[in-house]
């Protein structure tokens, strides 16, 4: 008798498995750090000290993967169950050098479970026709970020403690992993070709254009969708020329993230105005990727990239000219709208660019690219801040600069080990 979890469908358990891992196990610190300040004494050095073992966490544990023999559906599960114990740790854990581990560990566990995710549904989707559900399953950040949010203010006006909170929030985490469950539950699921499939079509008799052989692959193109190579299963090797474009990036998107509140703080004094921002933020992460999977019809992957990427260049370069807050809600609806369009999008390249068989380590390379580009972001402009006295606008503009001057290489992508020029990326 098949369980209740095999009857969720594919793109609603990715995003599941995603609103665990990263609405809860890496964002609903934000929403819940107010809560820790007021119940637990927490400073705002220790808060950021906090997060920045969380970014360490996120890194290690892409760096992690790209040496581990861990199957995709591994590092999901045990990602999963890392995220609802952690969560819970931190509610039953009442020391900060405690708290520190945890942390850490939950950033681990978030970037095991995003490659583990992504490895596992764009290439399950691609192979049943169904691309454009990968939105879905990348909906799942945003939905998490605006349930942490709302979670977090409810909680709140009921009076509960953080430390509750946490446990309140380790419960929820654990619904859904129970969600998700299918995705590791092999037996449950169709099986994926891989490229070796498509290779034995072609020694078949299929001509390798035929659409008996595309059929055949793990990756069924719709427009603006690259092919996989057929060497990738013999030899897959890192897309470098991706790595390098994500961890701009990752760079670029830190700095108006990190610092865009503290200006929103200067014009708006109201906490609740906060408190309601996050879940906005969330809702409009999770919308603009479903959309972003519908302009993939018109559009190719690298230019929806590169157009996100100005966009939130735009936003980010808004409170810089127009001090005043439309511009700070302007802002953060640029951001919203496009952090997760680009992660989307970048992981799919990925998948494209290796093929499926080395589609694990080469998101892996990404994610930690990415970690690295959000470590050394907020870094580099304390460092010029507490040398040359930059101010807080300098921050923005450079994250815009870094976003707009990525968009370069991006269009630029090519994938040497497609097999001709007809197969080059859309």
């Amino acid at each position: 008798m098949a369980s209740r979890s095999s009857r969720i469908p594919l793109p609603l358990a990715g995003l599941l498995a995603l609103a665990v891992a990263m609405g809860i196990g890496r964002f609903a610190f934000t929403p819940i750090l107010p809560m820790m300040q007021a119940d637990l004494g927490l400073s705002l050095a220790q808060g950021s000290w906090l997060a920045s073992a969380n970014y360490l966490g996120y890194l290690l544990g892409a760096l992690l993967v790209t040496h581990m023999s861990w199957p995709p559906a591994a590092l999901l599960r045990r990602g999963l169950w890392m995220v609802v114990l952690m969560t819970a740790a931190m509610g039953l854990d009442g020391h900060w050098m405690g708290w520190l581990g945890w942390r850490l560990l939950a950033g681990v566990a978030s970037a095991w479970v995003l490659i583990g995710t992504s490895a596992l549904c764009i290439a399950r989707l691609n192979a049943t026709g169904q691309t454009e559900r990968s939105g879905i399953v990348f909906a799942g950040v945003g939905c998490g970020i605006m349930f942490a949010g709302l979670a977090c203010m409810g909680l709140t006006l009921a009076g509960t403690t953080a430390s509750h909170a946490w446990l309140w929030l380790a419960l929820a985490a654990l619904g859904g992993l129970m969600g998700a469950s299918m995705l590791w539950r092999t037996s449950e699921v169709a099986p994926v070709a891989t490229t070796s499939d498509a290779a034995s079509v072609k020694d078949a008799g299929a001509p390798n254009n035929s659409p008996a052989s595309h059929a055949a692959t793990a990756d069924r193109h719709s427009p603006g969708e690259s092919p996989l190579p057929a060497q990738a299963a013999s030899a897959p090797t890192l897309h470098w020329g991706l790595i390098l474009c994500y961890g701009v990036y990752g760079f670029g998107y830190i700095l108006p993230a990190t610092f865009l509140p503290a200006q929103a703080r200067l014009l708006v004094p109201d906490p609740w105005l906060f408190s309601l921002a996050w879940p906005v933020f969330g809702l409009a992460g999770a919308v603009s990727t479903i959309m972003a999977s519908r302009l993939a019809r018109c559009y190719t992957r690298p230019q929806i990239w590169a157009g996100a990427q100005v966009v939130m260049a735009a936003g980010v370069l808004l409170p810089v000219l127009w001090h005043a807050l439309p511009a700070i809600l302007l802002a953060a609806c640029c951001v919203g709208s496009t952090f997760m369009v680009i992660t989307m999008v970048g992981l799919q390249e990925a998948q494209a660019a290796v093929g499926q068989d080395g589609a694990k380590r080469q998101m892996a390379a990404m994610t930690a690219s990415f970690a690295l580009g959000q470590l050394i972001g907020p870094i580099f402009f304390s460092l010029t801040h507490a040398w040359f006295g930059a101010p807080l606008e300098f921050a923005l503009v450079l994250g815009a600069l870094g976003l707009l001057a990525g968009t370069i290489p991006i269009l630029r992508l090519r994938y040497p080990a497609l097999e001709s020029p007809s197969q080059a990326p859309r």
